[in-house]
């Protein structure tokens, strides 16, 4: 399954997964910090998603109340629910 999430309160605009029995194949960000979000990309491939969800949700940027790695954990479960 191919899904497209558009995060809230951060700097990447989009998020494209691959999510094959419930194992993510390939995470992208579209914009924000290139050289960590490829790297956030790498290390939650080959994962299951529950794991990643619960590695990622509630890390804070600056502040923010969210992150690029709490909208990933959004964006798998958004994923999950569709």
């Amino acid at each position: 399954m191919k899904y497209t999430y558009i995060p809230r309160g951060v700097c990447s605009r989009m998020i494209e997964l691959e999510i094959e029995d419930d194992v993510i194949k390939s995470c992208r960000f579209i914009g924000g910090c290139n050289g960590n979000l490829q790297g956030i990309g790498a290390l939650v491939k080959g994962m299951e998603v529950d794991e990643a969800i619960e590695k990622l949700e509630g890390i804070d940027c600056a502040g923010r109340g969210t992150s690029c790695p709490d909208q990933l954990a959004h964006a798998l479960r958004a994923a999950q629910e569709s």
